[in-house]
């Protein structure tokens, strides 16, 4: 049978929907939560190209680069240490390339699972959506297991691409005075492995950038910084909206997922010619890294047999003034 044109299968797409709040899960398209949507109003950044059948080694930029995929067992590509010898690990991971697999358990949680093919690890993912108090809450728990017959290294980030406009702002825990940087366009905040002062930032031409602030589309700005390890106290990190009325807050848990990436871009990648993302990644992690090759005492591997539970929690809050009158 051959590959099925993505088109065709948008039928396969499963909705959660509670009131003014709408969830888009695309299982053929890596297990994709391709949309969030606040009364018609998109919370995700959209497709930059049209979706098309994944390889094993297309780069990320090569596909619609957009929604919130599950970057497992690299975020980097990277070369990794398999049961029978080195293994290539592809740019962002294995999961988003693969079909993921319903799990049909009869209840209100959408649970499906994937398998990768770098390293023998399975991950399922279970997400439910609820009203609250102030909005909803979103909360996806992850399940992954080792399906080998030796210890394999694995990291872990997710990578949920929140779709932002000027005037809106990042807000962190007091307590997260710096960031790692992973990497910064033209190096403008500095060499990755540096530091760099959050939330106000001296930058290398000499100048001072709040980067908690949302920056043009037109200013061509593509970094990622890492935070952590950090406490149960400081798991947590908000993008508020203020044009949609919005406060997006992401609660993680720091025992299992102590760091936290943030993707900041707006209109620095992809490089070259065509469509750029515009968007805030807030990206709990098991590393302060991007590469699995990149080794530290965050490196953890999973026994044969064994598995490793954790969550992450989405809250879409509405702010005050619209609250009021909800």
């Amino acid at each position: 049978m051959g590959i099925q044109p993505v088109l065709e299968r948008e039928k396969e797409n499963v909705l959660i929907q509670s009131g003014d709040l709408c969830v888009t899960l695309s299982p053929y398209l890596g297990g994709k939560i391709a949309s969030i949507q606040h009364k018609g109003r998109e919370l995700l950044q959209q497709p930059l190209a049209p979706a098309l059948p994944r390889t094993r080694d297309m780069l990320f930029e090569q596909s619609d680069a957009s929604g919130w995929d599950e970057c497992l067992p690299s975020v980097a590509a990277c070369t990794a240490q398999g049961p029978d010898g080195p293994v290539a690990v592809p740019d962002h991971g294995d999961l988003w390339r693969v079909m993921w697999e319903a799990i049909d358990n009869g209840s209100a949680v959408v649970r499906h699972r994937a398998d990768c093919f770098s390293l023998p690890l399975r991950l399922e993912r279970s997400i439910g959506l609820a009203k609250t108090d102030t909005g909803w809450s979103l909360r996806l728990e992850y399940i992954l297991s080792n399906r080998g017959a030796c210890d394999v290294p694995w990291s872990w980030s997710a990578h949920p691409l929140f779709a932002v406009e000027r005037g809106d702002f990042i807000e962190l825990p007091q307590t997260i005075t710096t960031l790692r940087i992973e990497g910064s366009a033209r190096g403008r905040l500095g060499a990755p492995g540096e530091s760099v002062a959050w939330p106000l930032a001296t930058l290398t031409n000499g100048s001072v950038a709040n980067l908690a602030r949302v920056e043009p589309a037109s200013s061509a700005i593509g970094e990622k910084v890492f935070a952590g390890p950090l406490d149960s106290a400081s798991a947590w990190c908000v993008l508020h909206r203020p044009s949609a009325g919005l406060r997006i807050r992401v609660r993680f848990d720091a025992g299992k997922t102590p760091y936290l990436g943030m993707w900041l871009c707006y209109g620095g990648w992809p490089e070259g010619s065509g469509p750029k993302q515009n968007c805030v990644a807030l990206e709990p992690a098991t590393a302060p890294v991007d590469s699995l090759a990149q080794t530290g005492s965050w490196s953890r591997s999973l026994a044969p047999g064994s598995s490793y539970s954790w969550y992450t929690t989405v809250d879409v809050e509405l702010a005050e003034r619209e609250s009021t009158h909800a």
